[in-house]
C-alpha cells in the first residue's frame, strides 16, 4: 500500500514538471532569445509605450465599467434565486467560451452603420469602430465575467444571517451591502477587478476587428511580427508579459491573504 502511494507521488510531481516546463520553456526561451539592448531600444520606442500604456488604461476603464456595472448585478446573482438564473448565468459566461472573432463581429453588427443603434450613434457623434471607445466596449465585454463570477462568490461568503440582523435595525438595504457586505467582501471584489483588468489587456482576437487603430500592445505585436518578424515582436511581447506576471503576482498575493 505504502509503494502505491510512493508511485502516485512520483506520477503527481511528474505531471507537475511537465506542466511546468509546458509552460515556462517558450516563455524562458521568449525571455532569453532578446538581448538588454534589444529591450533597451523598444523600451525607448515612443510607439512601443503608447501602444502598452493604451492597454493598460483601456483595460483599466473596462475592469471600472465592470466594477460599476457589474457589482450590483453579482449580488443579485449571490442572494436571490429566480426562475432562468441558471440561463442568465450562462450568459455571462458567453464571452469567456466563445471564439475572440466572434466578439468583434457580432459588437460591429449592432454598432456598424447598417444597424439601428450603429445608426443612432453616428448621428450623435459617437465612433465605436476604430477608436478607444470601441477598444474600451471590447475590453468589458470579455473581462466583465471574470469579475461577475468572482464578486459573486465573495458575496456569497458573507453570512446572510450579518445583513438580515442590519435589515431588522432599521438600516437599508443599500446601507446594509455599503457597512457590511462590501467591507466583508472587497478582497474578492478587488481579485475580480484584478482578473478583469488582465483579461482585457490580453485581448487580441476581438480589438483587432473593431479596433485596429490606435494600437494596443497586442495589436502592435502582430503588426511588428507580420511586418519584420519575430526580433521586432519579442521584446514588446517581453514587455507585455512583464505587466501581466505583475498584476497576476498582485491577484495571488490578495488571494493568499484572503485565505489567511
Amino acid at each position: 500500500m505504502k509503494g502505491k502511494r510512493e508511485i502516485f507521488l512520483v506520477v503527481t510531481v511528474v505531471c507537475g514538471a511537465c506542466v511546468m516546463g509546458f509552460i515556462l520553456l517558450p516563455l524562458v526561451n521568449m525571455f532569453t532569445s532578446s538581448s538588454w539592448q534589444d529591450l533597451k531600444v523598444t523600451v525607448q520606442d515612443k510607439e512601443v509605450l503608447k501602444s502598452i500604456w493604451l492597454s493598460v488604461y483601456t483595460a483599466g476603464l473596462a475592469a471600472i465599467i465592470s466594477f460599476l456595472g457589474g457589482t450590483p448585478f453579482a449580488y443579485l446573482l449571490a442572494r436571490k434565486n429566480f426562475f432562468g438564473k441558471k440561463f442568465i448565468e450562462s450568459v455571462i459566461d458567453l464571452p469567456m467560451v466563445i471564439p475572440h472573432p466572434v466578439v468583434g463581429i457580432a459588437i460591429l453588427s449592432i454598432v456598424g452603420r447598417d444597424y439601428w443603434f450603429g445608426q443612432i450613434l453616428s448621428r450623435i457623434g459617437i465612433r465605436i469602430m476604430g477608436s478607444v471607445l470601441g477598444i474600451v466596449v471590447v475590453l468589458t465585454f470579455v473581462g466583465i465575467p471574470f469579475y461577475i463570477n468572482t464578486a459573486k462568490d465573495g458575496f456569497k461568503g458573507v453570512p446572510s444571517r450579518l445583513e438580515k440582523v442590519s435589515r431588522s435595525l432599521g438600516a437599508s438595504m443599500f446601507s446594509t451591502f455599503l457597512w457590511i457586505t462590501f467591507p466583508l467582501s472587497w478582497r474578492s471584489m478587488l481579485v475580480g477587478i484584478i482578473m478583469c483588468c488582465a483579461r482585457a489587456i490580453s485581448e487580441f482576437g476581438a480589438v483587432v476587428i473593431v479596433a485596429y487603430h490606435p494600437m494596443v500592445a497586442s495589436v502592435m505585436i502582430y503588426e511588428r511580427f507580420e511586418a519584420y518578424g519575430l526580433a521586432y515582436s519579442r521584446p514588446i511581447a517581453i514587455l507585455l508579459t512583464l505587466v501581466c506576471l505583475l498584476l497576476f503576482l498582485v491577484l495571488r498575493v490578495l488571494s493568499v491573504s484572503k485565505l489567511r
